[in-house]
């Protein structure tokens, strides 16, 4: 059967299910109870809400965009490549 040439090889898939898991959990670190008229809730300011989500759902996304330009190595070049350092040996 012939070998279909996808966009994306199985490392890419692997990355980009990685970079959306850390997005999900930046989103999570940024959930919580509001404030409502009646009370104030002084936790939407709270460090991990303002500081700390925005960057791991920044990096997640930058590794979703890794993973979306990852391309992998041609595994007929790496074998010229090791044929290419034992003759030199």
């Amino acid at each position: 059967m012939e070998k279909k040439n996808f966009a994306f090889d199985k490392m890419n898939f692997i990355l980009l299910a990685v970079g959306m898991a850390i997005v999900i959990i930046g989103f999570i670190l940024m959930s919580g109870s509001g404030s409502t008229e009646e009370s104030f809730n002084p936790d939407i300011f709270s460090a991990r809400r303002i500081k700390v989500a925005p960057i791991v759902c920044f990096l997640g996304f930058a590794f979703v965009v890794y993973g979306i330009m990852y391309k992998p190595k041609d595994k007929s070049v790496e074998m010229k490549e090791e044929e290419t350092v034992k003759t030199v040996k």
